[in-house]
């Protein structure tokens, strides 16, 4: 009797081929590049079972740290646990002693996978296996091969599936077979991605502006996918957004709220707006009004802003200046006083111009976000309002909604005032229990 007649006889008692197996010249040598694409997607760390480890070929490219448990039908060194699956089932000690199991080029021998599985399902544990599907294999006789099933690949996904197990990975190994990863159905798992575009103006070299585009990539969800426009130029906006933001803490004034803005809340789902207001005798009012009408939500920057425009609206709250999120409490050490004029748009890097403003104990600026970062640290503090609008005699007004958030009154321009550290901290502690409100909402919004 040749070796194929005598597998296929094996087959028929539905035993597993414990005389094949015991021969080592049965072990393929080419079978090693399937054990080192596993070792791929195996942790450090991990403690493996090697269920069907033949010459055990996968522990020789494990990564560091793993503890590797050798199991087969006939041992191959003093290590291995002795199991036919077909007839004894899961080794179930074993099995939960380890993190991983590993089982490749095995499940084309095993007579009831769904009970198999079944078994494993009951442990919990993920399983990295291998299977040669029907559809590459039609040239191939699988009983000669002594393979006792024949799944497609997606018949043998669905009996895995049917045991609550889902599949993380499929990989294709060669031209027949498919390396896949399985993990029980309550481990994370990745969430459908949902689109969110954001306009503001990230564009230009303000301090505030890029502090904002770090921010808000800190609140969305994981699951966000994120596109970037502008406010001048107006970027085109995307179609069937899940979510538009607009600002990310800058101001909203003047001509940019126009009509392409107000049209762009019809490409989104949901919209909310993280901004302020500034310029106001010249603000567009009614403009403002049927955007704000347009938003699901307008998280205003300065309270001011809410009792100006936010009156009666149940879309509109209080977030405050939420770029102090990023400004921790310091303590100043350098004595000299530091100036801050428009030259903070060409500044170092963001982390190194917090450090840098932080380092002083008495600032003047020019700019708005410059002065709540040094509000931070410093002990004494002055300011002057920007006027930016062709007339001098008109302030942009958020210097003072700012002052009047965190210290509940103005101070006059370019005279230094003592900081009071408390309100400013009791000041970081509300904004940030607000951000985080921000942040549920958002969730739930991208849900």
């Amino acid at each position: 009797m040749d070796e194929i007649q005598r597998r296929k006889q094996v087959i028929e008692t539905r035993q597993t081929d414990v005389t094949r197996w015991s021969d080592a010249k049965q072990l393929e040598p080419a079978w090693e590049a399937r054990a080192v694409m596993a070792g791929d997607f195996v942790h450090a760390g991990t403690r493996v079972l090697d269920i069907g480890c033949g010459a055990m070929a996968l522990e020789r490219h494990l990564p560091f740290g793993c503890t590797y448990q050798p199991c087969d039908i006939v041992a191959r060194d003093a290590r291995t646990i002795v199991a036919d699956l077909n007839t004894q089932g899961i080794p179930a000690a074993a099995v939960t002693a380890a993190d991983l199991v590993v089982m490749l080029g095995v499940w084309e021998y095993i007579y009831k996978p769904e009970e198999l599985f079944a078994a494993f399902a009951r442990t919990g544990k993920p399983i990295l296996c291998s299977y040669c599907d029907t559809g590459s294999t039609a040239h191939l006789d699988r009983r000669a091969l002594g393979w006792v099933n024949d799944f497609a690949l997606e018949e043998f996904l669905n009996i895995a599936r049917a045991h609550g197990y889902r599949v993380a990975l499929t990989k294709q190994v060669d031209a027949l077979q498919y390396l896949v990863r399985l993990e029980r159905q309550d481990a994370a798992r990745a969430p459908q991605r949902k689109r969110v575009h954001v306009i503001s103006y990230n564009n230009v070299g303000n301090f505030g502006d890029r502090l904002g585009y770090h921010l808000l990539n800190d609140v969305l969800p994981a699951h966000a996918e994120l596109t970037w426009g502008t406010l001048r130029p107006f970027a085109p906006v995307p179609p069937d957004l899940d979510l538009l933001v607009v600002g990310i803490g800058n101001s909203l004034f003047g001509d940019l709220l126009d009509d392409q803005l107000l049209a762009a809340t019809a490409n989104a789902k949901a919209t909310i707006g993280i901004f302020g207001t500034q310029y106001r005798p010249q603000l567009p009012a009614a403009k403002l009004a049927a955007f704000l009408d347009r938003l699901t939500h307008w998280y205003a920057r300065y309270e001011e802003d809410v009792l100006l425009y936010g009156r009666g609206r149940d879309n509109v709250s209080h977030l405050g200046d939420w770029l102090i999120n990023a400004f921790p409490i310091a303590v100043p050490f350098v004595d000299q006083s530091l100036h801050i004029g428009g030259g903070i748009l060409k500044d170092l890097p963001l982390d190194r111009t917090i450090q840098h403003i932080q380092r002083h104990k008495r600032v003047f600026s020019e700019r708005l976000h410059p002065l709540l970062c040094a509000l931070t640290a410093a002990e004494e503090v002055s300011y002057i309002e920007q006027r930016e609008m062709g007339d001098r005699n008109l302030a942009s007004g958020k210097f003072r909604s700012m002052l009047v958030d965190i210290f509940g009154q103005a101070f006059p321009e370019s005279i230094a005032w003592k900081v009071d550290r408390d309100r400013v901290a009791a000041y970081k502690a509300k904004v940030r229990s607000n951000t985080d409100a921000m942040r549920i909402r958002m969730a739930q919004l991208l849900a």
